[in-house]
């Protein structure tokens, strides 16, 4: 499943658009306990859990440690090779 380059270069690294963000990806996210302190977790996307196209507080995702929660930047969009 290869990312449609222009369209995801008119969207930029948004984490709130689903096609910015693909399995393998290295991200930022905010899980939920972490609402209110912004706290940041950086992972490596494992699953995209929102069905949606568009998610205004972000795209929930599961990283590949098990952590869920909602995409707030892009990091890197060559997916990660193992120990990256």
């Amino acid at each position: 499943m290869g990312i449609d380059r222009e369209r995801f270069m008119e969207c930029g690294r948004d984490g709130r658009q689903r096609m910015s963000i693909q399995s393998g990806f290295i991200v930022d996210i905010i899980q939920k306990q972490d609402q209110m302190s912004n706290k940041k977790t950086r992972g490596v996307v494992q699953e995209i859990l929102t069905n949606s196209s568009f998610h205004p507080h972000g795209i929930k995702v599961r990283l590949k440690d098990g952590t869920v929660g909602r995409v707030t930047d892009v990091i890197r969009t060559e997916p990660a090779r193992d120990g990256a």
